[in-house]
């Protein structure tokens, strides 16, 4: 059994893309003819999808009448969008000014270790994707991160690390 990024369990990847073919479908449906819909179809196949695949963009583009370089230009421009299977945990490290000197690298350090991937990476598993971010809005509880909507604050590298297992 796989888990796909809306957390189902699947015998394997053909019924996983049979059951998105529907969703994917009624959202062209939805927008064909609408002006200025890249923006929303590219945002909707991602929720179905948890990032965008190529073959969906290109989709998009036909269903568009628009060149695939426009659809991959808008996907690559804007940091909402991503191009490959996120984890089902997204781990966001705030490396701004009150967390670095509160030792905000350290925690990241700590985490990227655990995990063993770099910055903007995901786990081989799924299960997680580590990120940096400029600032979490939360620096009175520096150094923080966040772990899908959770805010964790006050972190010491192992601490940090350890709270990992409360996601598995």
């Amino acid at each position: 059994m796989t888990h796909c990024q809306c957390g189902h369990a699947h015998e394997h990847g053909h019924e996983q893309e049979e059951s998105r073919e529907p969703l994917l479908r009624d959202l062209f449906a939805r927008y064909r003819g609408v002006q200025g819909a890249l923006i929303p179809l590219l945002q909707e196949a991602q929720n179905i999808y948890g990032y965008l695949p190529a073959e969906v963009m290109r989709r998009i583009a036909g269903e568009l009448r628009v060149p695939f370089s426009k659809v991959y230009g808008v996907a690559t421009f804007y940091a909402q969008f991503h191009l490959k299977p996120r984890g089902r945990n997204i781990i966001r490290v705030c490396l701004g000014t009150a967390c670095h000197v509160r030792g905000g690298a350290r925690v990241f350090g700590a985490i990227q270790e655990r995990l063993d991937v770099a910055d903007g990476e995901t786990t081989a598993d799924l299960r997680y994707t580590l990120e940096t971010v400029a600032c979490l809005g939360a620096c009175g509880l520096a150094p923080c991160m966040m772990v899908n909507d959770d805010t964790h604050g006050r972190l010491t590298p192992d601490r940090a690390a350890a709270l990992l297992a409360d996601y598995e």
